[in-house]
């Protein structure tokens, strides 16, 4: 169905074929007439099916009428994440250019003290993650109750990210009689309940199965183990026609030292997580988008909404401990018609977690059999021992092992021998020194056979 037929306004069909598009998507087909009707709407669809767009023209329409106080916002939309945000308010800026409407974001990262000028001239659209929403509306320097509609994106993404307890302390600011969008990728029992506890008989709009991953990607596993991990990931990386690539993992520390990794093996790399500041962030994608850096290392605050339709390969260098955030990470490749490619690297722990998301999309996920490598731990002497946060006493030797007397130091420099200090013999009639390891001290009262328990495990 083209946008015209949507019941759109001319400015923002106009803003729409300036981008270039002309056909909805489905979720906007179904989305956009019941938002203009002021439902409440439920949109359930995968990422990458235009679900922002779902929400954001017909609201420019519906705010077309009127304008915002000062710190007295008429619509309020809440992301789980600055980037899911940002890219949020850049659609507000491309689908509302023939509009005047007012936009604020609020996002962790920025200036309050600009955020809160822009408050102070009125909003008509106010985008923000909780955490920042909830110490403006703390300080009371937001109003809350001329909002005419309010939008949670990316529901299921908010539940998993902790902030259903924020948002109802949001809600609860909220008027009674108002419009709510909920948008979300699945719908777990607790969304429902949200749903239930916020709107008032909401059209539900659904498309495609809930979990079904794109048939444009192309998956597979690689069997490895932790040690050689990084080594595995590096072969994948060079065998493949990588154009870029984004490459996942659970934790924000795995993130750091694996671009360390990477930047030490002369790849082309950047790094993104939740705790990096927002000007590091926008920096980073936009070197990404650029092709100033052809490896994304991410936890998965990247896994959802952002723009970056053309990336060739996905690789979860960690198994997703959620099932759910396998289809979004792999759905970052293969968008917009183009093929992409899915590696998981899966160790011997990681069956379970493996099981679960086969389970979820309902067929096994073929091996990558050239790349695999045994899932057994290498012995110690066939891998390098590292020693985590540098290295201790022992020049930089692994677990603080000493070098050798007499052997070549790191700078080339021969080792000096220390003179070995002797004990001097006990005088006699001297009581004998007692020893702290018990194993070595003589038990006369069971005479010279002690029990085995009182030796640590060793024989007498």
């Amino acid at each position: 169905m083209k946008f015209s037929d949507l019941g759109l306004s001319e400015p923002t069909l106009k803003a729409v074929r300036d981008i270039g598009y002309e056909e909805a998507t489905p979720i906007q087909e179904q989305a956009i007439p019941q938002i203009l009707k002021r439902s409440d709407v439920i949109g359930i669809a995968q990422t990458g099916t235009g679900k922002t767009a779902a929400f954001t023209l017909p609201m420019i329409d519906i705010l077309a009428n009127g304008r915002a106080k000062a710190l007295m916002p008429r619509t309020l939309i809440l992301s789980p994440t600055r980037e899911l945000a940002t890219q949020i308010a850049d659609c507000f800026t491309q689908y509302g250019k023939y509009q005047k409407l007012n936009m604020a974001l609020l996002i962790g990262g920025e200036s309050m003290i600009e955020q809160e000028r822009l408050l102070s001239r009125g909003v008509d659209v106010l985008i923000a993650t909780p955490g920042r929403m909830i110490d403006l509306t703390e300080r009371g320097r937001i109003l809350l109750r001329a909002v005419q509609v309010f939008v949670l994106d990316e529901a299921d993404r908010m539940l998993d990210m902790g902030f259903i307890p924020d948002i109802e302390k949001i809600a609860a600011k909220l008027p009674t009689m108002r419009q709510t969008l909920l948008f979300s990728a699945t719908m777990p029992p607790e969304i429902k309940a949200l749903a239930k506890k916020f709107m008032r008989f909401p059209v539900e709009v659904r498309v495609d199965p809930p979990m079904s991953p794109a048939e444009t990607v192309e998956q597979f596993f690689v069997k490895t183990n932790t040690a050689e991990k990084r080594e595995v990931l590096r072969s994948v990386i060079r065998a493949e026609d990588v154009k870029n690539a984004m490459v996942f993992c659970n934790r924000k520390r795995d993130v750091d030292i694996l671009f360390k990794s990477f930047t030490k093996h002369k790849f082309s790399v950047a790094a993104l997580h939740g705790d990096m500041l927002q000007g590091q962030r926008t920096e980073t994608l936009a070197a990404f988008r650029d092709g100033a850096a052809q490896i994304l290392v991410c936890s998965d605050v990247a896994a959802r909404g952002l723009d970056l339709p053309e990336v060739s390969h996905v690789f979860n260098f960690d198994v997703p401990v959620n099932p759910e955030d396998y289809i979004h990470r792999i759905g970052r490749t293969g968008r917009a018609g183009r093929s992409g490619r899915a590696f998981t690297f899966v160790t011997a722990e990681d069956f379970k977690a493996m099981a679960a998301i086969e389970k979820m999309i309902g067929k096994k996920i073929p091996e990558a059999a050239e790349f695999s490598v045994s899932m057994d731990e290498p012995p110690p002497e066939k891998r390098r021992r590292r020693h985590r946060g540098g290295a201790r006493r022992g020049h930089g030797r692994p677990d603080g092992e000493k070098r050798a007397e007499g052997k070549p130091s790191t700078d080339g420099r021969a080792e000096e021998k220390k003179p070995v200090r002797r004990e001097a013999a006990p005088k006699k009639g001297a009581k004998p020194e007692r020893t702290h390891n018990r194993a070595e001290q003589k038990k006369t009262a069971f005479g010279d056979s002690l029990p085995a328990f009182m030796l640590n495990g060793k024989k007498s």
